[in-house]
């Protein structure tokens, strides 16, 4: 049984966070102390290691190839492109160092970063898909992010399994989608948010198993259904003719209608399937997870996001995938991974490492790291005995949990946290943290954090008028630059993509792809959870919606039964 132990004063924000039985029972078996930031910031910190949609044209430090990246080209450390990277055209043991006792660690961990090559982009085994990222196994792809599997989709991020999809987020085998958010298994699906399995249908919200569909809430295995009214084919189609959007001014009325429809409907508190004793939202087939987001096939995790197939583990920031077991405090660690602590893409395989960045396939017993594969027993790269590592290994945990007043050299009191920010490749503009913990310039240089200014060349004014209804677009429009009526930005309609407008009867967007992306990403809730009571049974139920916010919200027993 979980008990609180503590409450703890963040020492970033200095919010009160809680330390329990469990908690310090998983420190212990990771031989870490207590965290010092609470769980925002420790995931505020670590987001700050991900980069998935800002990428950059530049050469390839060894080949002079352009290459996309990443990395911008004022990054000082080298950058190689995938394929020469992976290749034994160039060896990381070279860059080996000894550990200086007379200087923070994390002082000689950043000159290492800035001299190892990097890799370009974190994509494996992908065809004719050069501007991706944090995704493999891909075919004919354009813009896709965090993505596993995909054919023909454009301008999406974490899907997977799915084919000819456009502008979607979290959705698994899917076909011929488009404004899609955390749907699986469904085929032609529009405008349409938490639904399974369905088909055919336009704006639906916490649907399973409907088809031809349009404007319904919390309805199981319907078909010919109109804003939640039984129709015959006849009366269905004639209703859908009528309404269907023929431009986008019709399509932004419709979303709005929409959306003060579901309010008359309840709300599950959160989403999530086969989950026994777990908090979060967006869970599947997890047991004894708590505040996870995200997360699939899990067991005894916590504050773990955009995982699957994990157990034990604590403060995970995506991947997972196949087992991993004991990790804690990591960004992108997956495949077979076990004792991973502190460390920033780790996979395939590896285990007991600390404090490390890109090291993969097979790696083990790794302390501070960075681009080995199949090596152990290394320290800043350079090669040790078993003995020597394991004995050497202890001094330095030693030398970074002494503060510095402590003689002896620099010291730097850091053992047991995250790398810190300011050794973070990217600006905070970059990285997936300005979604979830979103700053202005100002605010993030005041906390040290880097940031990357706009480029002017990107901005530049919009000469064209873009039709509203897709049957006015000439197909000329691929040649022409537009700008985003948001942020200003340039973006540039692609042939593929007006090809799946125009049979899909779409309008022309005139917002750019990173804009799209946001106006998805805040219909999330954010990762927080609030205690309220089920509307209808009035018991106490954790839930990412907030007491303030106009929703009704039901436990799940309450929603089951509510259900159509």
């Amino acid at each position: 049984m979980e008990t609180l132990i503590k409450n703890i004063a963040c020492k970033n924000c200095q919010q009160n966070f809680e330390i329990t039985n469990l908690d310090q029972q998983f420190y212990e078996k990771m031989h870490v102390p207590e965290p010092t930031f609470c769980p925002d910031c420790r995931q505020q910190r670590r987001l700050m290691w991900r980069n998935e949609r800002t990428l950059y044209k530049r050469k390839c430090s060894a080949t002079g190839k352009e290459i996309i990246s990443v990395y911008s080209e004022d990054k000082p450390f080298p950058v190689y492109e995938n394929e020469y990277w992976y290749s034994d055209k160039w060896n990381p043991m070279d860059y080996g160092v000894d550990f200086d006792f007379s200087r923070p660690f994390f002082e000689q961990f950043k000159e290492l970063m800035n001299r190892v090559p990097q890799l370009a982009r974190s994509a494996v085994s992908n065809q004719n898909c050069d501007y991706i990222n944090q995704a493999g196994y891909c075919k004919n792809c354009y813009l896709i992010f965090e993505a596993d599997s995909d054919e023909n989709c454009m301008y999406s991020t974490n899907i997977y399994d799915s084919r000819f999809c456009l502008d979607v987020l979290e959705c698994y085998n899917c076909e011929l989608c488009y404004e899609a958010i955390s749907c699986d298994n469904s085929y032609n699906l529009k405008f349409s948010r938490n639904c399974k399995n369905c088909s055919d249908s336009f704006f639906l919200r916490n649907c399973i198993g409907c088809k031809n569909c349009f404007g319904c809430v919390n309805l199981a295995s319907k078909e010919y259904y109109f804003l939640n009214q039984k129709c015959t084919k006849e009366e269905y189609e004639e209703k859908l003719q009528k309404v269907l959007p023929k431009n986008r001014n019709e399509i932004e009325s419709l979303e709005k209608n929409f959306k003060e429809f579901c309010l008359k409907f309840p709300q599950k508190n959160l989403e999530g399937v086969q989950n026994e004793d777990s908090t979060g939202d967006h869970l599947s087939h997890t047991q004894r997870c708590k505040n996870c987001y995200n997360l699939h096939h899990a067991q005894d995790c916590k504050f773990v996001f955009n995982s699957s197939n994990t157990k034990n583990c604590y403060d995970l920031t995506v991947f997972g995938y196949k087992p991993i077991e004991f990790c804690y405090e990591n960004h992108e660690v997956g495949v077979n991974c076990q004792n991973i602590r502190f460390c920033d893409q780790v996979w395939e395989g590896c285990y007991d490492m600390t404090y490390s960045k890109l090291c993969l396939k097979n790696c083990h017993d790794l302390f501070g790291c960075i681009g080995l594969r199949h090596k152990s027993y290394c320290i800043l790269n350079k090669q040790y005995t078993p003995e020597e590592y394991k004995i050497l290994v202890e001094k330095i945990i030693e030398h970074l949990r002494a503060p510095a007043s402590a003689g002896g050299g620099k010291q730097t009191q850091e053992w047991g946290e995250f790398f810190p920010a300011n050794l973070a490749f990217y600006g905070y503009n970059e990285t997936n943290a300005q979604d979830h913990f979103p700053l202005k310039k100002e605010e993030a240089l005041k906390k040290g954090y880097k940031w990357k200014d706009l480029d002017p060349k990107e901005y530049k004014p919009q000469n064209y008028q873009v039709p509203a209804a897709i049957k006015d677009i000439p197909d000329s429009i691929i040649n022409e630059v537009l700008a985003c009526q948001t942020c200003k930005k340039n973006y540039k309609i692609i042939q593929e993509e007006l090809s799946f407008y125009k049979k899909q009867n779409l309008p022309i967007p005139l917002n750019c792809p990173d804009c799209r992306h946001k106006n998805r990403f805040k219909s999330y809730n954010p990762r927080k959870l609030y205690s309220r009571n089920c509307q209808k049974c009035n018991i106490e139920i954790q839930t990412t919606f907030a007491p303030a916010m106009p929703e009704i919200v039901y436990c799940e027993k309450c929603y089951l039964e509510a259900l159509s």
